[in-house]
């Protein structure tokens, strides 16, 4: 008989920091907010309150990309987790509270082999917490966390876990939109790094449609990604000694079909200038001005295709929802 505290979760979970970023916070902000044109990258919208915005805007009506992903994984999991075949590593790129990876999770181990899942988020405590509540269920688990953001997920994780066979990285919720054309590629040709040839990408890309679904998906009734969005300033105030009056500024987000993306700003509702104690800068908008916080690129059949060759993968297999506006593209490792 197995001995308890051998198998309990708190003995089958390590936790990992990587390496602080020679960028920060307070570094990107100066730089984005004294550019001609003013932004800040959208993986500082994830503190704690932004995080649990972002888990409330996907149970919004409006958002369509979770429900559409968790329907894909429901309807195949089956399929996919055949489609991994015998991995014993899953590597998990932003994975937050990985609810939606424990649904392949459920079919990889019904196998009873050991199974090693690796999260990679920036947020400790989902980390913690999400480690804790999938050690409960599965005991052929072990969790080794990752704290560090998705764009240094290769580095972090070569720094952290030894490789122990056939490896699965998961990279769900089209995350990869963030980026653009030569950045996504950019990052995939680091994924592979992780991989040897036959190793898997199951990656998640929200898929074209027409302009009013996507600007209503960004822009839903109850105000949830307006305030996610205006969280980002909030977190200046909180971090950095901002004195942005959160009032003066609205979000603003809308489907560019020149782009094939999202695009998200915060825009200045007057003329106004804002000073940041911990950075010593007073920072001037004109009425109108906008602070660019994210994008988010949409995909078809040909771009995936061209993403994935472009990095060092070929498409294996591709499952979509049921009103073809999400997918989950499994690709293999050349």
């Amino acid at each position: 008989m197995p001995d308890a505290a051998a198998t309990s979760p708190r003995t089958r979970f390590k936790l990992r920091r990587a390496a602080e970023e020679s960028s920060s916070f307070a570094n990107e902000v100066r730089t984005g907010l004294t550019a001609v044109r003013k932004s800040i990258p959208p993986r500082y919208f994830y503190d704690d309150l932004g995080s649990a915005l972002f888990e409330a805007i996907t149970h919004t009506p409006e958002y369509y990309v979770t429900r559409a992903e968790v329907e894909i994984l429901a309807g195949n999991r089956r399929e996919i987790a055949a489609a991994l075949g015998e991995v014993v590593q899953v590597i998990e790129l932003g994975s937050g509270s990985g609810r939606k990876t424990r649904i392949v999770l459920d079919e990889i181990a019904r196998s009873g082999r050991p199974i090693e899942y690796i999260p990679v988020d920036v947020d400790v405590s989902m980390l913690q917490k999400a480690a804790i509540e999938l050690l409960s269920v599965y005991p052929n688990l072990t969790v080794t966390g990752v704290s560090a953001d998705f764009r240094s997920a290769a580095r972090a994780v070569r720094e952290t876990v030894t490789r122990n066979g056939p490896t699965a990285v998961f990279f769900l919720g089209s995350t990869i939109g963030n980026l653009d054309a030569e950045e996504s590629a950019a990052l995939l040709r680091e994924i592979k790094t992780m991989l040897l040839p036959g190793d898997l990408l199951l990656l998640g890309v929200d898929l074209k449609k027409p302009k009013p679904i996507l600007d209503t998906a960004y822009n839903d009734v109850l105000g949830i990604t307006a305030a996610f969005n205006l969280n980002l300033l909030q977190r200046i105030n909180r971090e950095l000694g901002g004195r942005f009056d959160l009032r003066s500024f609205a979000h603003q987000a809308f489907y560019s079909e020149e782009h094939s993306r999202i695009e998200m700003h915060l825009v200045s509702l007057r003329e106004q200038s804002v000073y940041i104690d911990r950075l010593g800068v007073e920072v001037s908008f004109h009425e109108g001005e906008t602070i660019h916080t994210e994008d988010s690129y949409k995909y078809d059949e040909q771009s995936v295709a061209s993403m994935a060759k472009m990095s060092g993968f070929e498409v294996k297999r591709r499952w979509d929802d049921s009103n073809a506006w999400f997918a989950d593209v499994l690709l293999v490792a050349r």
